[in-house]
């Protein structure tokens, strides 16, 4: 408690000259965070995810630093606009249709060294063909699917991803990319989303965690041996410059995997609430936002504006926002995070005024920067520093 009321103070103190609503990146905790996802990586490069960070400002600082190195994207428009801004290597993370890129990417020799897509189905690479503006060649990732399956496949844990589960298949569709022409395959994808993204110590779900922990626990093992398998035979179609694979919540797992030589991570830079549930790491929350009091109801009751920004995400409580500092308030159940107002319960806000700031954490990462412009920097107690989001360099990718 001593802690958070201190971080408290100094955030106060750091932005006492800004107005509420805003969004903060404390850089001390950022940097930390950043050190440890490459402790926990054991030598292999990190690929940082832009989806969980959305401020290219943040993206260069980390990019600057050892241990990382290229960019995890998430629409193909992105991925050209970080090419343009010069990102040397931008994964593409997702399969895309967006012709115009395509056109673009196909047109432009800087562009297509630079920019790597994402297959995981031959009929994406007619789209890429028929939107084909120019002879670049396209550099392609394969996406592999590797969620659990158990009893024979009829119970599948993971996210519903790539339909490539096999490496017969993932074999079939590398020789499928070096048939064609304007086409060369250079790398793989597996993230396994059952252990990288699902926490395995959730507050007052002891069972469930326990379950969690057991499945994941299983799943390593047949991960490891399923990927190297995969990749070993997508090598015999064609040599690979890359296997990504991994998570924040499995980096140290993925990065001990001798057929992985990359891992990605982006959320736990900003370790937003839920990467609290991990036992495999710490994180130190880094990214913040802050809203205004502007009603006091009643006792142990104050309002302030704005705050309904949920996660994305299978809808629940899990998904809202919560207050964070000062310690002891909580949303009200028959309200939650409302769109143009919140109400906060709990003895502390008996001790709030009109003016004052409520600091609050995200459900997810990134997704906070599509709801402010721009990130204001802390380091200690002062403001270094402002960078514009995505959103603030007027982007919006999805």
């Amino acid at each position: 408690m001593p802690a958070m009321s201190s971080d408290r103070a100094r955030y106060d103190r750091a932005t006492a000259h800004l107005d509420a609503p805003l969004a903060v990146v404390d850089l001390q905790a950022f940097d930390a965070n950043a050190a440890d996802l490459v402790r926990r990586a054991r030598g292999k490069p990190v690929r940082v995810a832009s989806k969980s960070v959305r401020c290219r400002a943040l993206l260069e600082r980390v990019l600057e630093r050892e241990g990382f190195a290229g960019v995890l994207s998430y629409t193909l428009e992105e991925s050209l606009w970080l090419a343009r801004s010069g990102v040397a290597d931008v994964l593409l993370a997702y399969p895309s249709a967006d012709r115009a890129g395509f056109a673009e990417l196909t047109s432009d020799p800087k562009l297509a060294r630079a920019v790597t897509v994402m297959v995981d189905d031959p009929a994406q690479l007619a789209v890429v063909e028929a939107a084909r503006a120019g002879r670049e060649e396209v550099r392609v990732c394969l996406e592999f699917d590797v969620s659990l399956r158990l009893l024979g496949g009829r119970v599948r844990i993971g996210a519903l991803r790539s339909p490539v589960h096999t490496p017969e298949r993932l074999a079939e569709l590398a020789r499928a990319v070096v048939r064609r022409p304007g086409f060369r395959l250079v790398g793989v994808m597996a993230y396994e989303a059952h252990v990288a993204g699902v926490g395995d110590a959730v507050a007052g779900r002891p069972v469930r965690s326990g379950a969690v922990r057991l499945m994941q626990s299983a799943a390593r093992g047949r991960l490891a041996a399923l990927r190297a398998e995969a990749v070993r035979a997508v090598r015999a179609v064609a040599e690979l410059e890359f296997v990504n694979g991994g998570g924040t919540g499995s980096v140290q797992h993925t990065a001990a995997e001798e057929a992985v030589t990359e891992v990605a991570a982006g959320s736990g830079l900003y370790v937003p609430r839920l990467f609290d549930h991990y036992t495999s790491f710490r994180g130190s929350p880094a990214a913040l936002f802050a809203l205004p009091v502007v009603r006091r109801p009643g006792v142990g009751v104050v309002t302030v504006l704005g705050g309904g920004y949920p996660a994305s995400g299978a809808a629940g409580r899990d998904r809202l926002p919560v207050p964070y500092l000062p310690a002891g308030l909580r949303l009200a159940a028959t309200e939650g995070a409302g769109e143009v107002q919140t109400p906060l319960l709990g003895q502390a806000a008996d001790d709030l005024l009109i003016g004052d700031k409520v600091w609050f954490r995200h459900a997810k990462a990134g997704e906070l920067c599509e709801r402010f412009a721009a990130l204001h920097l802390v380091d200690g107690d002062r403001v270094v520093g402002t960078a514009p989001t995505y959103r603030g360099e007027g982007r919006a990718f999805l």
